[in-house]
């Protein structure tokens, strides 16, 4: 069971109100105050509260991590106005002594709302941590630079073992996966962000990939490069995979670089041959490493938006989904269009490759 502790940061006048949400009771002071733990059943596994000001109280709320989004939108569409409101969330290791999902009583059963968020991180934590990992930083263009070398060398000398290891790397997934989030939540600030880290990687990895093309010999027939110089169907299912477990690994916190693996073979190795076939002159096999890189990227990113709906990803409140279901869904409609015209193009581009 994944456990999160929630602290909670507000003016002290405010502490007796958030108690008598938390605890659900009947004799509720304010009629606008909702009793979040009898409305949502939330399984509140242990509570403290301090002041640690003249004014200012502090609220720690242990709960399970598919209680938490329930309880983080309630407290945010109450009091994310108020002055000096803040929440922050810290995910456990353990809690001793050992707690029992089902064994609180104070807990009851999940309700439906809930059974949405279950075994998922909260949005703010998805959130946050995919806008660190959108930004274009010395880091993210240092491992770029150094995947891509190695996913060169690797595939200019036929080694699986080496073109793994550029796999490992996978600077390409979490921009990637944030598109897809701001994509579910239409997050315009985040898609910017996502897509100016992506357009430098991919120009890096290109710019470089060409050079070594042009510098090093490249062999055309080699299996790792002649494979990955057309589409097939089999292609773009990996992708779609690739993206959904990119997108499940940050909402269920799993290692991320094992499955940034998965989304570095549907990304990485193409868009490396594509550089070094085009520094070394074979533009057609080239134009067909491409085809097989955008067909990649368009899949996972398509992928990871589905994804995020089917858990639940959305805005915090009715009128921002609202909104976001309409830029969401025109999304989803324009990757689909996109991919069928570019499956188009790369069909009558291979009919031409093969006419006499």
């Amino acid at each position: 069971m994944t456990l999160r502790l929630i602290e909670i940061s507000l003016p002290e006048d405010k502490l007796q109100e958030v108690e008598e949400m938390i605890g659900g009771r009947d004799e509720v002071l304010d009629i606008n105050v909702q009793p979040i733990a009898s409305l949502w059943k939330i399984p509140i596994m242990g509570e403290w509260k301090f002041r640690f000001s003249e004014d200012r109280a502090l609220i720690r709320i242990l709960a399970t991590a598919g209680a938490s989004q329930s309880l983080l939108d309630a407290l945010e569409e109450r009091y994310s106005m108020v002055d000096g409101f803040r929440i922050n969330i810290f995910p456990l290791e353990a809690s001793y002594p050992p707690i029992s999902e089902n064994g609180n009583d104070k807990a009851g059963s999940l309700s439906k709302e809930e059974q949405k968020y279950k075994e998922r991180v909260s949005r703010e934590e998805l959130h946050n941590d995919l806008v660190e990992g959108s930004r274009t930083t010395n880091i993210y263009i240092s491992m770029i630079i150094l995947s891509s070398v190695v996913a060169a060398i690797g595939v200019i000398n036929d080694n699986v073992a080496v073109i793994i290891g550029a796999m490992v790397i996978a600077p390409l997934l979490t921009p990637n996966v944030s598109l897809a989030l701001a994509t579910a939540l239409g997050d315009l600030s985040l898609a910017k962000s996502a897509l100016k880290t992506l357009f430098v990687g991919i120009i890096l990895a290109t710019a470089l990939s060409i050079t070594l093309g042009f510098l090093l010999p490249v062999d055309p027939t080699l299996r790792e490069i002649s494979s990955r110089t057309s589409v097939g169907l089999m292609d773009i299912v990996l992708a779609l995979a690739s993206g959904a477990a990119g997108a499940l690994s940050f909402t269920s916190a799993a290692p991320a670089v094992l499955i940034g693996v998965a989304v570095a073979v549907a990304l990485m190795p193409p868009l490396v041959i594509f550089g070094l076939l085009f520094g070394a002159g074979y533009y057609a096999l080239a134009v067909g490493a491409l085809f097989l890189f955008l067909a990649n990227f368009i899949s996972v990113n398509l992928a990871g938006v589905i994804t995020f709906l089917a858990q639940g990803i959305e805005p915090r409140t009715w009128w921002e989904a609202r909104n976001a279901k309409k830029a969401t869904m025109l999304a989803i409609a324009g990757w689909m269009a996109i991919l069928a015209i570019l499956i188009v193009v790369i069909f009558l581009w291979e009919h031409q490759m093969l006419a006499p």
